[in-house]
């Protein structure tokens, strides 16, 4: 009888559940940190950005105006 229930079941048990939670914290333990490596990275590829553009306009005023602003 107990082989009989046990064929008419569906779903997955606690252990297989436990091994994937387990896999997802691991991957997310490894994720996280690169990710916010790349964040860092993203930022200051940003600010260099900025940077260059302000000194672009600048150097144009002056091209223009022969004085650099304040």
């Amino acid at each position: 009888m107990l082989n009989k229930f046990r064929k008419s079941e569906k779903g997955f048990t606690l252990i297989e559940l436990l091994i994937v939670v387990a896999i997802i914290g691991i991957l997310a333990a490894i994720a996280i940190p690169q990710f916010a490596a790349y964040r860092t990275r993203a930022f200051n590829s940003a600010a260099q950005s900025d940077l260059v553009n302000a000194k672009t306009d600048i150097e144009a005023q002056y091209a223009d105006s022969f004085v650099y602003p304040n």
